[in-house]
């Protein structure tokens, strides 16, 4: 399946020296290895399931020790800051951790949909394919719960000769423990900002503490790689980058995140306002989830953005 999805134009690639070619092979090692010890005891997120994935076992987000792949290829649906002319190339991990019950690719992050297990050596096969291809970058989405096996991926692959930025595309419920570990690994951090408050999230995402999680990780984000910084020829190529999906009712407290960012995170985020919420998988039995934001909503959250001086992509 993922050989008869790499097809794409030869693209422009930033000449900027990835993070994971700016820190030796040596300090790679050490970080995979400690992500092959958390598998052990799962605490790759802030869930803490405590199972041991090396043994087969499963916590929350449905994850064994396999890595499991849905799709793979150039994608140019992403930000223009992704894409350029050979799109971003996309893996599409199953397993999220997160569970929410709007989420347009639920078959995949809920891992309703069978999958591709994919060994190391094929995962930084991918890679290389994928900058074969004229890919922009390496876009990981939803990548959370197979750090080791990804790093291990990008270690092999740079080794290889893979030479583009790697993107952390994320729901923004993430441990600061692995984010730790994870650093040197990614040039460009794409996490969600869904809820500004706890007791909305525990109502849509199935976990309590989304917004103490997504502070605590945009915190860490911004620490790492900082402002999103564009090459001369439009593509990101390091940075934060954040994604805001505007909500009915204002559910997604546009407002108060906004404000939030500014304050604590940076006077000059990259955002993305989004407009495109659809009511699917179980958002139709959960009112106002069932219908589709209005222009006025989507106006008024992009303008709360604006107002607070945000970078609006």
């Amino acid at each position: 399946m993922i050989g008869l999805l790499f097809r794409g134009k030869k693209g422009a690639q930033d000449n900027n020296t990835p993070a994971y070619l700016q820190i030796t092979s040596a300090e790679r090692q050490e970080r995979i290895e400690k992500f092959y010890r958390i598998m052990e005891k799962c605490t790759l997120c802030p869930r803490s399931c405590h199972v041991d994935r090396m043994e087969g076992e499963r916590g929350k987000c449905g994850a064994a020790e396999s890595l499991l792949i849905s799709s793979v290829g150039p994608h140019f649906g992403e930000e223009r800051e992704l894409v350029g002319s050979g799109g971003s190339g996309t893996i599409f991990f199953m397993n999220c951790n997160l569970r929410c019950i709007f989420c347009q690719n639920w078959t995949i992050s809920h891992g309703a949909e069978r999958g591709e297990n994919v060994s190391v050596d094929q995962l930084a096969a991918v890679m290389l394919n994928l900058q074969k291809q004229g890919c922009s970058n390496i876009n990981l989405v939803s990548p959370t719960p197979y750090l080791y096996q990804i790093t291990a991926a990008i270690d092999l692959a740079a080794d290889q000769g893979l030479r583009l930025p790697v993107v952390y595309n994320c729901g923004g419920y993430e441990s600061v423990d692995s984010l730790r570990i994870l650093e040197g690994f990614i040039d460009i951090y794409m996490p969600d900002a869904k809820f500004a408050s706890d007791s909305i999230g525990a109502r849509y995402t199935d976990v309590e503490d989304y917004f103490t999680r997504l502070r605590e990780s945009l915190k860490e984000m911004q620490r790492q790689v900082g402002d999103l910084e564009i090459d001369p020829a439009g593509l990101a190529y390091r940075g934060l980058l954040i994604r805001h999906l505007v909500m009915p009712e204002n559910l997604a407290e546009s407002e108060k995140m906004a404000r939030f960012l500014k304050k604590e995170i940076s006077a000059s985020c990259a955002v993305n306002v989004m407009a495109q919420y659809y009511p699917v998988h179980q958002a139709d039995k959960h009112p106002p989830l069932d219908r589709r934001i209005t222009s006025e909503e989507y106006i008024t959250a992009r303008e709360a953005f604006h107002r607070e001086g945000h970078r609006l992509l």
